[in-house]
């Protein structure tokens, strides 16, 4: 409908003005296009850290936390005093493959564990539980990652702090 409103203008514009009604008119279809989306904030970021910490501390563990945004950049790193320093590469590569693959980093452990090794060939993928995906009405908005303790302790860790974000 758009677009025959403008072609009818276009005869009586003439050929400059014509050029002009079109760009208005595309750039405004352009905008209908557009989505609103949530993101994870940095106050949010500190909130999970602190709820992490918090779960960490009451299990006795010492662990390197990231909280990463929708496309697997890091927001947030904090490592717990007597956490391995080792810990924290790790912790940032469980973050990405839950945000990047939208699902829980133990899903791809139990995966390799059933003998489905093709796993270790994508790109990106750390197949060890304590990444975990942070999810805001369905939809992905960041990550946080845990090593420091066992995989299943990091998942604990990580699945406690991802539950205060709603």
């Amino acid at each position: 409908m758009l677009r025959s409103l403008v072609r009818s203008r276009v005869r009586s514009l003439g050929a400059p003005l014509a050029g002009l009604a079109l760009a208005i008119g595309l750039a405004a279809g352009a905008q209908a296009q557009l989505v609103d989306k949530k993101a994870l904030t940095l106050a949010a970021a500190r909130k999970l850290a602190a709820a992490a910490e918090a779960e960490a501390t009451k299990a006795n563990l010492h662990v390197a936390v990231a909280i990463l945004d929708d496309g697997g950049h890091l927001l947030l790193l904090e490592r717990m005093d007597d956490a391995q320093t080792g810990s924290i590469e790790v912790a940032i590569a469980k973050g990405r493959t839950a945000a990047l693959f939208k699902r829980e980093t133990k899903l791809f452990e139990d995966a390799v564990a059933g003998g489905r090794s093709v796993v270790l060939k994508l790109d990106g993928v750390v197949p060890i539980e304590g990444g975990v995906p942070l999810l805001v009405d369905g939809k992905v908005i960041g990550a946080i990652g845990i090593s420091g303790a066992t995989g299943h302790q990091d998942g604990m860790v990580a699945r406690a702090a991802a539950a205060t974000l709603k």
